[in-house]
């Protein structure tokens, strides 16, 4: 893998389209588990949320972030800013990040074309470490931005 001083276009978008997405589905999940029971025929209780919104979404963040892996591939990223500790904590955050963002929606997928209801509960819990690891990005984001002021985060507004 190639290094870069900043992100392309391409790759910006990507983040903040994935972004965006987790974060909608994370609160657009509520009632995905009745939803799976009427499907599988185990109840008939009416549903208060469309669950295809749920579904769709989901493909799609698993679809965008195997094209960010493509990407980071094969047009490399900047470097990791920091040494030792902090460094190897920014590689390996970065590392479950994206081990999340496709565990996350590759657990929904089977649980819910799969109707596999004991991947219900791991997929849930995955999400919810998701999100956590996702508030723990943005809060070092917002330290290398308004503590260390070595433009990490702008990086992922403009693209070079």
């Amino acid at each position: 893998m190639q290094a870069r001083t900043g992100y392309s276009a391409t790759q910006i978008v990507l983040h903040w389209a994935v972004a965006v997405l987790v974060v909608f589905n994370y609160f657009y999940s509520d009632g995905m588990g009745r939803a799976l029971a009427v499907k599988m025929g185990l109840t008939n209780r009416p549903l208060t949320m469309n669950p295809q919104i749920h579904v769709v979404v989901g493909v799609a963040v698993l679809v965008l972030v195997l094209i960010r892996l493509a990407l980071r591939s094969s047009r490399g990223v900047p470097e990791v800013p920091g040494e030792g500790l902090a460094r190897s904590a920014a590689i390996w955050g970065h590392r479950l990040l994206y081990v999340l963002l496709l565990a996350v929606p590759v657990l929904g997928a089977l649980t819910w074309f799969g109707e596999i209801r004991a991947l219900g509960d791991p997929h849930e819990i995955a999400a919810n470490a998701l999100i956590v690891v996702v508030a723990g990005h943005t809060a070092m984001a917002l330290v290398h931005h308004y503590v260390h002021k070595d433009g990490v985060l702008v990086r992922m507004f403009r693209p070079r």
